[in-house]
């Protein structure tokens, strides 16, 4: 039996919703009266086929249904969509355009150099990619085959308030660290891939979500099993699928549906972070918030304090209180709370006020 749970800010994997693991829980050993747990079964059955279909109906229900997309559960996490991007959709003679926002948008670039062409459209180099680029300021080569973004930079702490419009070229989206947390318009993009470990599930599956014309027909000369119509034409199911990542993503959809949909959860998600950082911008500077305002993630809440050693001393405080993953990322420093759509309200009030009580005992 299950003492307390942890207040868990973790980037990744991330927390899951409780609700979830205790339905995951009772069905782990025996699934649907099979004798036998959605782990130990073929991926050709009728039994796990029902769940991965269901999920792929679910996520385009919750997406408004938008007609000529399809669902794929591919492996290898948004790194491998990193390379897969440039290696079906750069022709000879073509680059992809990438904004360049930070540490995930420079790795999906340097694929792209790697596999195809690689061009910057914009980028947020000179603001130490502490914002996102105005809109307005993005521009694609004149040989694109797509512009890439990256929704949300976790390390950073930035995020997209809206997003750019490719014109006639398809916009691409790694959507890792924030699908499915707000509201948005799917139809204005050609594909969307997300590994699942933030918002989606656990570890394990990454799911790509594209216009079905984009995906039917990849080059002949790449790997089959790096080609996209190689998963579009076996509905995923061309090797092994990651079987009980992609039933726990279906469990994890449930939940949102529970929450009011996208809608609900984006209203959960603003008003937690808009609880750390009111109290942040109202620290007098004893917190300070990293990304600029308007360019703000209510994924990820990046603050510093006057100095490393009274961040060292913030974090072992905290862990000692319960709070676990509140260091920031290694390449950056300062600390960072990751508020995925499963961190509870009360996990977020409850660092609210250490982050006061602390302030008062160091301030």
């Amino acid at each position: 039996m299950l003492s307390k749970r942890a207040y868990n800010f973790n980037a990744g994997p991330a927390a899951l919703p409780l609700a979830v693991l205790e339905r995951a829980q009772a069905e782990f050993v025996e699934f649907r009266e099979s004798g036998m747990s959605i782990m130990e079964m073929s991926h050709r059955g009728a039994i796990y086929e029902s769940v991965h279909n269901e999920a792929q109906e679910r996520l385009l229900s919750l997406l408004g249904n938008p007609q000529g997309y399809k669902v794929l559960f591919i492996q290898g996490g948004a790194s491998t969509q990193f390379a897969m991007v440039p290696m079906n959709f750069i022709s000879e003679g073509q680059v992809g355009s990438y904004v360049m926002t930070g540490s995930w948008a420079d790795k999906a670039l340097k694929e792209a150099k790697l596999t195809g062409g690689g061009h910057v459209a914009a980028s947020s180099a000179d603001k130490k990619f502490l914002a996102i680029p105005e809109l307005d300021s993005i521009k694609a080569a004149d040989n694109a085959a797509y512009l890439h973004i990256t929704s949300n930079e976790t390390i950073e702490g930035t995020q997209y308030a809206e997003y750019p419009d490719a014109g006639n070229i398809p916009l691409i989206g790694d959507m890792s660290s924030d699908i499915l947390s707000r509201d948005f318009d799917i139809n204005k993009f050609g594909l969307i891939y997300a590994g699942a470990q933030k918002n989606l599930g656990p570890s394990g599956v990454t799911v790509v979500i594209a216009k079905e014309e984009l995906i039917s027909s990849s080059p002949a000369n790449i790997p089959t099993i790096l080609r996209y119509d190689t998963h579009y034409k076996n509905n995923s199911l061309y090797n092994t699928p990651p079987s009980f990542s992609v039933y726990m993503v279906n469990e994890v959809l449930k939940w949102i549906e529970e929450q009011g949909g996208l809608a609900g959860t984006e209203a959960k998600n603003r008003d937690k972070a808009g609880l750390l950082y009111d109290y942040i911008d109202g620290s007098d500077g004893f917190y300070r918030g990293v990304a600029e305002e308007g360019s703000r993630s209510i994924m990820n809440v990046t603050f510093r304090m006057p100095s490393e050693e009274l961040e060292k001393q913030f974090i072992k405080a905290s862990e000692a209180e319960g709070f676990i993953g509140l260091k920031g990322h290694r390449s950056v420093g300062g600390l960072r709370a990751s508020i995925y759509n499963a961190v509870p309200h009360e996990s977020v009030k409850a660092l609210a006020d250490f982050m006061k009580h602390f302030r008062q005992t160091q301030g």
